[in-house]
């Protein structure tokens, strides 16, 4: 009989639930524009959700059930969205409102994606390699009606990488009968892959955060910034400010951070993570916690690690005057009011981080014409999208006479909501 794999999730209150706390936002927008009723109760929910059991042989034989999920939120726009993630608190509220963000992302970012997420109830750091390829096929398998290039797309999220996304389309393309390149991506370059992938999260905060400065009158070169979370996106944030001239003085992963008002030198540190794999025993600063960090005094800081870093508890002790938010929903839906009080600029996720899914974007484009274009050329179209996708939203904003939050909602409900009433309900 299989062992079913259970992990504990850490209790969230109401106000903490990412689903809970999208739904504030999306509540507080559809009131601002008066959005219609049955268009409001169309959106709220779901277009599909899927729960599939993952039953996988472990390397000691033992047979272990693992829960996957994916979730649909939105397909009017086009094919859904949105990456997979391992993790072992992750549940399905969890993924429903990463659906729903990537619905407005893909909405905001001016591409004709719907939103959708994806995971898987574990563990990676106890999985070998071979159970997290038995978990990853087997979990495609179970979703081949969903997943295709004209369906459903996924991508990386935390804990997944290149190589589990060429898993999934490896499994699929058995299936299908060919090589199915469009099916995913953030696959390796050899097998379909874009150039400037890895980059492209990070660029995209680094590119939002130069707008919010231009719109604010303020020179990159005059600023100090602080990173939270050191991954891919907080990385390359780091290193992409610091080159445009924002001295970064403080940085931090799970194991805590370091805060040095010299500024820290970001490339020795992204080579120290590189050989260690997290910042602790590095020598960047004084040591501090990641608590401690986010209330640095600061022009800009990039929450680039998790949901709900910034609450209700410490909201009103933020220093920063441009929160740009590198992870999804680090802020609290209760903590709005309160950086709004502040006269904080807050760039919200669902524009500040969206270069990674324009480039995902760029990497299927790429598939499906079969010709790839270079480096610099990714950039170019990265950069030009994200700069019409923030003046479109900071326009909402001023129209509205709200914050970037609000006018991002507003932008992405009124795009999305437009294309179901031309589109019409099919009964």
């Amino acid at each position: 009989m299989a062992e079913i794999y259970k992990e504990p999730a850490p209790y969230k209150k109401d106000v903490d639930n990412p689903y809970e706390s999208m739904m504030v936002r999306f509540d507080k927008a559809a009131e601002l524009i008066n959005l219609d009723e049955g268009v409001y109760n169309y959106l709220k929910l779901p277009v599909k959700q899927v729960i599939v059991s993952i039953p996988i042989q472990m390397d000691n034989g033992k047979v272990v059930a693992f829960e996957g999920y994916r979730v649909i939120h939105n397909n009017a726009l086009g094919p859904s969205k949105g990456g997979v993630r391992f993790a072992p608190d992750v549940d399905l509220d969890e993924v429903k409102a990463l659906a729903a963000w990537m619905t407005w992302k893909c909405a905001i970012a001016n591409i004709p994606f719907g939103g959708a997420k994806g995971g898987v109830r574990c563990d990676p750091n106890k999985l070998s390699m071979s159970e997290l390829e038995k978990i990853t096929r087997r979990y495609t398998a179970n979703l081949l009606e969903i997943f295709g290039p004209d369906t459903d797309i996924p991508a990386p999220d935390m804990n997944t990488n290149e190589q589990i996304m060429a898993w999934i389309m490896d499994t699929y393309s058995m299936h299908d009968r060919k090589t199915v390149t469009g099916v995913v991506t953030g696959k390796p370059l050899i097998i379909g892959g874009s150039r400037g992938r890895r980059e492209a999260t990070g660029r995209g905060v680094m590119l939002a955060t130069l707008a919010a400065l231009m719109k604010k009158g303020v020179n990159p070169e005059d600023t100090t910034a602080v990173v939270q979370g050191f991954g891919n996106v907080g990385s390359v944030s780091a290193k992409l400010l610091n080159e445009k001239g924002c001295k970064i003085i403080g940085i931090s992963d799970v194991t805590g951070g370091y805060y040095n008002e010299k500024g820290i030198d970001i490339n020795k540190a992204i080579e120290y993570v590189n050989k260690n794999k997290f910042l602790e025993g590095g020598n960047f600063g004084d040591k501090i916690t990641n608590e401690e960090l986010l209330e640095l005094k600061c022009d800009i800081l990039v929450p680039a690690a998790k949901e709900d870093q910034i609450t209700v508890e410490n909201a009103s002790r933020i220093k920063a005057r441009l929160i740009v938010e590198g992870a999804n929903g680090p802020t609290s839906a209760d903590a709005d009011q309160i950086l709004m009080d502040k006269g904080i600029m807050v760039i919200p996720d669902i524009l500040a981080n969206s270069g990674g899914v324009i480039v995902s974007y760029f990497e299927w484009v790429q598939d499906r014409i079969g010709y790839f274009w270079d480096e610099l050329d990714i950039e170019h179209r990265l950069t030009r999208m994200m700069n019409e996708a923030f003046e479109n939203v900071y326009l909402s904003a001023l129209n509205y006479e709200t914050t970037l939050r609000l006018g991002a909602y507003i932008y992405a409900i009124q795009k999305v909501a437009n294309a179901l009433k031309l589109r019409g309900i099919y009964s």
